[in-house]
């Protein structure tokens, strides 16, 4: 008999949100520590750890009474943390867009023959660190994505527009490339490793 696969983080996070939605009541950390084994599957050493983290996104709501602390949750108020959590999301792609936008700009005005070589490196860096961000940023996306669909799709689409943004900025830097070889008979390599260009530099799929 094959072993059981265990439940992910975000498995378990689901299921204690049911714990609370299902009862619409008020717990104490112990009733959750017998109710989560028994019920959803929640191994009893990561209770607290799973339970604090939706507190900390504001999903779960505590307070303490006296020596013990008490935790409640409803519906209504976790929908509305994940839609806040999807609009600084939104919010955080929308200027992450202005941005690539301010660099295709830069790299427009470098075509005019200049050869900053600091400027363009920096550019080059600066992009990958926004590569970087758009994956942090999408992966806090999958976190939500059981939240409302609309949201999501609208998270989706300006991902879309980003992503666009960033290969239009990668065209620029073929173009300045290819401008480079024939102005100055250039290699390839030689143009990538004198401004700071990677080797696997290429478009975002």
């Amino acid at each position: 008999m094959s072993k059981k696969k265990g439940l992910s983080v975000e498995e378990k996070r689901t299921r204690m949100m049911e714990i609370f939605f299902e009862t619409k009541d008020v717990f104490q950390l112990k009733d959750v520590e017998k109710i989560a084994p028994k019920e959803k599957g929640i191994t009893a050493m990561s209770v607290k750890e799973v339970l604090q983290s939706l507190v900390d996104d504001g999903m779960v709501d505590t307070e303490r009474i006296g020596t013990s602390n008490y935790f409640w949750a409803f519906p209504s108020k976790a929908l509305h943390a994940r839609k806040h959590k999807l609009e600084e999301l939104q919010n955080q792609f929308s200027e992450y867009s202005q941005k690539r936008k301010s660099l295709q700009e830069s790299i427009e005005k470098s075509k005019a023959g200049r050869q900053d070589t600091a400027e363009r490196a920096a550019l080059t860096k600066e992009l990958t660190a926004l590569r970087q961000k758009k994956e942090q940023l999408m992966a806090e996306i999958d976190k939500y994505k059981e939240c409302d669909p609309e949201i999501v799709e609208e998270i989706r689409q300006a991902n879309k527009v980003a992503k666009e943004a960033a290969n239009r900025w990668t065209d620029n830097i073929f173009a300045i490339k290819s401008w480079a070889k024939r102005k100055f008979g250039f290699e390839g390599s030689k143009i990538d490793k004198t401004f700071g260009i990677p080797e696997d530099f290429d478009y975002i799929d």
